[in-house]
Order: C-alpha cells, then sequence, then structure tokens
C-alpha cells in the first residue's frame, strides 16, 4: 500500500491513493484523489457519475481502477493496478464475527469487456465483501456494459461440476442505466439467507472443521470408498467434516498435489465455510505439505498422520502409548526440516495430541535420541509381554486371535463371547490396545480369545512397525477368527487387506474361521451371497444370534480338529449361548 503525501504547493487536501503509483502523473493522482468525494444513494450498486469518472481515469492512466465503497455509499479506498490486475490494500478485520459481511464493496473497471475476472471474485469470497462489480471502459471513456456478483450461502451453493463449486452467484452484463437493483434491500436480503442458513445447520458443533481433499488419478475407480473412510477417520478423530474436494488429475502434482487452480479454489474454499484444516486422502511429501499449508495459512494433515492422531487418542496402555510416540517421531523425523511452518500449527490438537505431542518441535538428534529411548522401552514391554505368554502357555490354554477390519465388530463379539466390557463404538480404531479374556465351555475347557487392533488399507509403516511388538501375541495362536463386517459393500477388499497383512506377518500357516458379524445389518440377499462366497459363519455380535454355532467352531478346530475330542458322543452338540 502507497500513501498519497500532499506536495506542499498543492493548495489542497489530497486523499491517500493506494497500489501501483509508478508512472502516474501528479495530475493523474489529483484526479484519482478527486474520486473520494463521490457519494452513492443507499439504493445504488454505482452511480453513473461514478462510474463515468471511473472509466475516464481508468482510460487516461491505462490502469485497471477500483473503488472500495462503504454501506453509506463513501468512498473509503482508491486503487490503481496495472492494466490487467488489481491488488487491493490490507483492509485489517472489519466487522469481525462469523459470516459476515465487510461492509465494502468493491466497483473495478474492465478493459476486455470480459466482466469479472477469477481475480475479483476470489477478492469476494476472500474478503467477504458485499458485492463486486466490473465496469466495462468504452473506447470513449464511458462506461459500458456493469456485471456484479454477491456470495452465495452454503446451502445454496449449486452441486460440483466438472470439478468446480464457487460460492457467488452472477448477474449480467447488462447497461449501466438498465440496473434496476436495489443494493440496500439487496444486502439486507443476502444477510437474511446467510442467518438462516445458520439456523439450518442446527446446534454448534465445536470440533474443528475440516474439509477433506482427494485426487483421482485416470484409471482410480476407487476414490469413494477412500473419501467415505477417510470421513470416518476424520470423525474418528473428532473432526466436523464440512466439505469434500475431488482433484481429478491425469498426474499427480509433484509441488501442490492438487494442483494450482485447484490449490486456490481450495483457498477460497476453506475461507468461505471457515475450516480450521485441511485433510489429504494420500500421503504428502515434506515439501507438498509445506507449499500447502503456506499458500492456504492452514493446518495441512494427511491420511498417516490422521492415523496417527486417533491411535494417540485411543491408547491406554504402556504399550500403545510407547509404540504411538515412536511411529509419531519416526513419521515427523524427516519432515522437521522442511515443515516448520505446517508443525507449527501441528503443535496439539488434531494431528498432533497424544503421547507424542510435546515433542512435535523436536529437532535433529533429539528426536533420534528419543527415538532410540522408546525402541529400549519396547523391547523392555516385549520381554514382559513374552514372560506372559510363556506363563499362559505353560498352562496349555489354546489362543484364538480376532484379526479384521477396523471396526468391523471385534471387540463387541469380545464381549458377547467372554462377558466383558472392553470399549466398543461404532468408530474406526476405536480400540487400540490389545486384550485378552478367558472364555470357559461347558465342559470346563478354556481358551483365550485376544482382541487385537484392527487393520485398515494402506496402514502406516512406522505404524505398522512400531505395532508388531504387540501383533507378536498373533504368534502363540493356534486360531484366528477373521470378522467381517457382513454389511460392508467393500468387504471383498477389506478381506484381501486383512488376508495381506496377516500373510506380512508370517501367520499364514494358521487356521483360520471366517465370521460374518452384524449379519443383523446386512440385507438377506447380500448376507446369503457372503456365506456364499466366504464360507462364513453369519453371527450379531450385537443381538447374540449365530455365537452357539461360532463356538461349536472353535471347538472343532481347536480340540476336534487340532488335539482330538475325547468327549462322550451325548457331549458332542451344538452349545447354546
Amino acid at each position: 500500500m502507497t500513501r498519497l503525501r500532499t506536495p506542499p504547493h498543492a493548495g489542497v487536501d489530497l486523499q491517500p491513493v493506494h497500489g501501483n503509483l509508478q508512472g502516474l502523473k501528479p495530475s493523474d493522482l489529483k484526479a484519482l484523489s478527486h474520486l473520494y468525494r463521490r457519494r452513492l444513494r443507499p439504493d445504488q450498486i454505482v452511480s453513473p457519475e461514478l462510474a463515468r469518472s471511473l472509466c475516464e481515469q481508468s482510460l487516461s492512466t491505462g490502469r485497471k481502477l477500483g473503488v472500495l465503497v462503504d454501506r453509506r455509499g463513501v468512498v473509503t479506498h482508491v486503487v490503481v493496478g496495472s492494466h490487467e490486475k488489481l491488488f487491493l490494500p490490507d483492509l485489517g478485520r472489519s466487522r469481525a464475527g462469523a459470516r459476515r459481511f465487510r461492509g465494502l464493496r468493491l466497483l473495478v473497471t474492465d478493459f476486455f469487456g470480459k466482466g469479472l475476472n477469477h481475480d475479483d471474485l476470489t477478492d469476494l469470497s476472500l474478503l467477504r465483501l458485499d458485492l463486486v462489480a466490473a465496469i466495462e471502459v468504452g473506447a470513449d471513456g464511458l462506461p459500458g456494459t456493469l456485471e456484479y456478483a454477491t456470495l452465495l450461502p452454503p446451502h445454496a451453493m449449486p452441486p460440483e461440476q466438472a470439478g468446480e463449486r464457487h460460492p457467488w452467484r452472477k448477474e449480467g452484463p447488462i447497461r449501466l442505466h438498465d440496473v434496476r437493483e436495489d443494493f440496500a434491500r439487496l444486502i439486507e436480503a443476502l444477510e437474511g439467507e446467510f442467518t438462516a442458513a445458520r439456523r439450518l445447520e442446527g446446534p454448534v458443533d465445536d470440533r474443528p472443521r475440516a474439509i477433506l481433499v482427494g485426487v483421482e488419478e485416470r484409471g482410480d475407480q476407487a476414490i469413494d470408498r477412500r473419501m467415505g473412510e477417510l470421513e470416518r477417520l476424520a470423525d474418528t478423530a473428532g473432526l466436523h467434516v464440512i466439505d469434500r474436494i475431488v482433484q481429478r488429475r491425469s498426474k499427480i502434482d509433484p509441488r501442490t498435489l492438487i494442483g494450482k487452480g485447484k490449490l486456490e479454489e481450495l483457498l477460497i474454499r476453506s475461507m468461505y465455510l471457515e475450516a480450521d484444516l485441511l485433510v489429504f486422502d494420500r500421503d504428502l511429501n515434506p515439501s507438498q505439505g509445506r507449499t500447502i499449508s503456506e499458500r492456504t495459512e492452514l493446518k495441512v494433515i494427511d491420511r498417516t498422520q490422521l492415523i496417527l492422531d486417533i491411535f494417540a487418542q485411543h491408547a491406554n496402555s504402556s504399550d500403545g502409548r510407547v509404540q504411538v510416540e515412536l511411529a509419531q517421531l519416526k513419521y515427523l523425523l524427516p519432515r522437521l526440516g522442511a515443515m516448520q511452518t505446517s508443525l507449527s500449527r501441528l503443535a496439539g490438537g488434531i494431528g498432533g495430541r497424544g503421547p507424542g505431542e510435546t515433542k512435535l518441535e523436536i529437532r535433529g538428534r533429539r528426536a533420534r535420541d528419543r527415538i532410540a529411548i522408546l525402541q529400549n522401552q519396547l523391547r523392555a514391554l516385549a520381554r514382559k509381554r513374552t514372560l506372559r505368554r510363556s506363563q499362559r502357555q505353560g498352562a496349555g490354554v489354546p489362543v484364538a486371535a480376532l484379526v479384521g477390519y477396523t471396526n468391523a465388530g471385534k471387540s463387541t463379539l469380545l464381549n458377547a463371547l467372554t462377558k466383558s466390557d472392553v470399549l466398543a463404538e461404532d468408530k474406526l480404531f476405536a480400540t487400540l490396545d490389545t486384550t485378552s479374556r478367558r472364555m470357559r465351555f461347558p465342559d470346563a475347557r478354556e481358551v483365550v480369545i485376544t482382541d487385537t487392533v484392527g487393520f485398515i488399507e494402506h496402514l502406516p509403516k512406522d505404524l505398522m512397525k512400531a505395532f508388531e511388538a504387540t501383533l507378536e501375541e498373533l504368534q502363540d495362536a493356534s486360531l484366528l477368527i477373521h470378522v467381517i463386517d457382513a454389511s460392508d459393500p467393500y468387504r471383498a477388499l477389506h478381506v484381501q487387506v486383512v488376508s495381506d497383512v496377516v500373510d506380512a506377518l508370517g501367520l499364514g500357516h494358521l487356521p483360520v474361521q471366517l465370521v460374518l458379524n452384524k449379519a443383523d445389518l446386512a440385507a438377506p440377499e447380500a448376507l446369503a451371497e457372503a456365506v456364499r462366497e466366504s464360507g462364513g459363519l453369519p453371527v450379531s455380535a450385537l443381538n447374540r444370534d449365530g455365537l452357539g454355532d461360532l463356538m461349536l467352531a472353535v471347538e472343532r478346530h481347536l480340540w476336534r480338529e487340532g488335539f482330538g475330542d475325547t468327549r462322550p458322543e451325548w457331549q458332542q452338540r451344538p452349545l447354546e449361548i
């Protein structure tokens, strides 16, 4: 911003003129300063006199001009740009408040007869202006047509088309003398719409407001599934998802992942919807995270950080807390130098909480020292677990481990089988720490049922490695009970994900009993198809349906087939729960 000071010989008081003043003559500056004398009536978007003065000065200087006018009709700023662009000065925090207009309208000149350009509309959205209007400059310096735009309330925004969703509506172009819009009534109606929109939102949700960002490469058919899963992860992490944005690209942008144009649209959307953070469905490298954070001035996290945050929230045991902190530090270590701006926004809250919260600003050697300490702690905890397992093996009690995709209902099934009260919620990764409970059969034989952390597609490598110690519990299992959500349309994919993880852990040789949980939520036809495809047992852990058949199957795997069944025939009957 440049302020024009009055020369000693001028003899008149001149108002400040902002913007690019280089090359302007004193007479031009004086004429521009006189624009402050123009006044508009409350009902006018622009007066013919102000429009003519703007166009004449724009043609005379060869520059794009703009004025900001308040609701009293007073010109508050005169701004000079280049032939094509206009850069507004810092307007401060005028009319602070959620979703309120600034109380200023922007009137700009247009040399090319194209009306409002993208920069004008961006200013409208980011600065929350009352209105922005472009006045065509005629060859004779007279005003031609007028095009103007106002903001739309969020609920009135049109659906996404061709990857674009704009929070504004445009009118025109129309001849200046044909404008009949009453500005005062227009603004009153707009503010009424925004007030009504806030009421429609219902109770205030004070959770951090997040926009989910996905990238669909050519031939990618899984974007809807990934975004749905990302939304559930965000909800589990305690975020209020206010919007989704999907960018379709033939190739990933190496700097911003989504491209410059989409990033600008994302900036507009985030400001307009008052977002607190952006969550990307793909992992960001340090450079991408820094670039996006700097351009949007928002906290930016990726899928791995989101999962780490969820684990940090749900880690209750010593094992869990150490493993989560170790995974956090290993993830952040290569990013400490390149993501300073983003990390400063991660100090606490989503993406920066839990056991590692106070470690997020650790640099270089200190981070490596902390990792070494945590690894030693993990080895000590592993020795204790080994001792407990050896004691259990000495008692001759077999182990059946529950495995499955996250939120398949493993904890609910554990509670139903063992009459326990382990935390079970309809959220991803609601249960993190490994839990073991004994289940007694009618003939006094026992089995230890172990509930492990749920798996997920593309589980972060650092997290997987950190939890290898916990998953050692699976090494002693005599049977894996693979729990599948029978109502999930993507159950086949989830079964494959779990099978791949089991193989990666070297447990592919263990017998597996498939269980189709949540059978009460699945359509009968879909459930019958799932049973045919997988051969699994349909059960409902919540309603306790089918648990007798499951216990009989567990008994058959562990004793009739594995150790031989020596009971009398009258005892070899289906078990009732």
